[in-house]
């Protein structure tokens, strides 16, 4: 039979995975960073900026907390261990308390530092600082993509952790701690990649996902992947104003028909070739 310790250790190890990278059950839950901290966040629709600097910043806050956690709980799961008496925990358990401890001082310091001067210090706030005209300031590209998310046209897709959103003047990439902003004059679009799946947990047919490299000629701009379902291809085409090269010469399916076709025709060339008898 299992002790508590390791019972604990593989619930708390789960529960870890879930929160950093929440699937549906867990997001309908709401167990997430975005839920538990809404009434601190605000709303993205508002403002889609000033939501994403208290987003990613509360995300590294909470997800810092988790090997504290995991000290704290271990303290009732394994009393043998003495670690709610820090002296007489064992040299391993002290070493990895010390930076259970030392990851949120230094993310809350961090988080701190990002919020002076009205987050003029947050990486998200000096990433647009490189899309400003030379008058202006981060606060105007923030004041442009705000307006814009907030339009009914704009393409958006993916997961909360992995979200695509395209305007009539952005692309951006949301991720867990981050966005990705590139203008849409200044990129070239590129296919890189495909991948395809035969059963997704939405659906029973297979999928296509497309790999797209996204370069800005902007040397301040970092190139970045985004990545979408193939039959969302068309719709982003058509809100992008450069066109995407296909540099990998991938075969993209825009539609189930077109699917089907390609299944279809690789089951055909597997079978065995039957020669016709000669009339002569």
């Amino acid at each position: 039979m299992e002790s508590p310790a390791v019972t604990f250790t593989l619930a708390y190890l789960v529960f870890a995975v879930c929160f950093v990278f929440p699937p549906d059950e867990v997001r309908s839950a709401g167990l997430t960073v975005q839920s538990l901290l809404a009434a601190w966040l605000g709303s993205e629709d508002a403002a889609f900026v000033q939501y994403h600097l208290r987003r990613s910043t509360g995300t590294l806050l909470a997800h810092s907390l988790l090997p504290l956690g995991y000290y704290l709980g271990m303290c009732f799961a394994a009393p043998e261990k003495h670690l709610c008496f820090f002296y007489l925990a064992s040299r391993g358990w002290k070493t990895f308390f010390f930076f259970a401890v030392l990851f949120p001082a230094v993310t809350s310091a961090l988080a701190y530092y990002w919020s002076r001067k009205g987050w003029n210090n947050h990486p998200l706030a000096r990433t647009l600082a490189v899309h400003a005209l030379p008058q202006s300031g981060w606060r105007a590209v923030a004041s442009s993509i705000n307006t814009e998310f907030r339009r009914i046209d704009k393409f958006a897709t993916g997961t909360p952790g992995a979200r695509v959103i395209v305007t009539d003047t952005w692309v951006i990439k949301v991720t867990t701690y981050c966005l990705h902003v590139a203008q849409q004059q200044d990129i070239h679009l590129t296919v890189t990649d495909s991948r395809q799946h035969e059963l997704t947990p939405d659906s029973n047919m297979p999928v296509q996902f497309l790999t797209i490299r996204v370069a800005s000629i902007n040397p301040y701009v970092k190139a970045f992947d985004i990545r979408l379902n193939s039959t969302e291809y068309g719709e982003l085409r058509e809100k992008l104003h450069a066109p995407i090269s296909n540099a990998a010469n991938v075969v993209i399916h825009q539609s189930l028909s077109d699917l089907f076709l390609e299944t279809f025709t690789s089951l055909v060339e597997m079978n065995q070739t039957y020669p016709v008898p000669s009339t002569q």
